[in-house]
């Protein structure tokens, strides 16, 4: 068994005004980096055996900071990217809604084989995102049976491996959180993912970041 700590990374500007990211590199905002050093604090105890991230810049910086409590270095891979929106990335949503109404609303509707229009990048359909993301995610699971991990991704990714765990469809609505900064936990077991926790998010408490912030 392989014990998995997922982790969406901490807030940006982006995330504030809905703002679609996907693959651009946006950094954490300055609620962000109080986030992240916050988890840091909250998984300071227990015991990690590799941290990974994303190489975007949001979830390895989230990922240091847990890392500089552990003196572990951050292994990057790029399969635990965010989804690739193609010409939807750096639209706010009203505005892919005007632009791209047809797209948009496949979309809203989670249609897993629809491609967006091509942007600076070639959009995914959400059927290729989720089977990069689940199999960048059990991959890591299997390379360290018998230990812990922590994964800092992206709320998409986050959203895919939490349907695998479920069985749940790729089109049906999304009924669970997916907090910047929150500790999600499975077991990787019998070649399978189970969620243990989900969304625990008490070190985020605005008492703790006030905190933090003083110093």
């Amino acid at each position: 068994m392989t014990d998995i700590v997922l982790i969406r990374h901490g807030e940006t500007d982006w995330n504030r005004v809905r703002r679609l990211q996907g693959h651009l590199d946006i950094g954490l905002n300055a609620r962000g980096i109080q986030q992240a050093q916050a988890l840091a604090t909250a998984l300071a105890g227990e015991a990690v055996e590799a941290i990974y991230a994303s190489d975007l810049q949001r979830a390895r910086d989230t990922a240091q900071a847990i890392a500089a409590k552990h003196q572990l270095p951050v292994k990057i891979d790029p399969a635990l990217r965010e989804r690739c929106y193609g010409a939807f990335e750096g639209l706010m949503y009203d505005e892919i809604s005007d632009h791209f109404p047809e797209a948009f609303a496949q979309w809203r509707a989670r249609e897993p084989h629809a491609r967006f229009p091509a942007g600076e990048r070639s959009a995914e359909t959400l059927h290729e995102f989720s089977l990069r993301a689940v199999a960048a995610v059990t991959l890591l699971a299997r390379q360290h049976q018998g230990g812990k991990i922590v994964i800092v991704t992206h709320g998409g990714v986050l959203d895919c491996i939490y349907r695998a765990a479920y069985n749940m469809g790729l089109f049906e609505p999304r009924e669970f959180d997916m907090k910047n900064a929150a500790i999600n936990r499975l077991h990787w077991r019998d070649s399978a993912l189970h969620v243990t926790h989900w969304s625990q998010d008490q070190h985020l408490d605005k008492a703790v970041l006030d905190e933090i912030d003083r110093h």
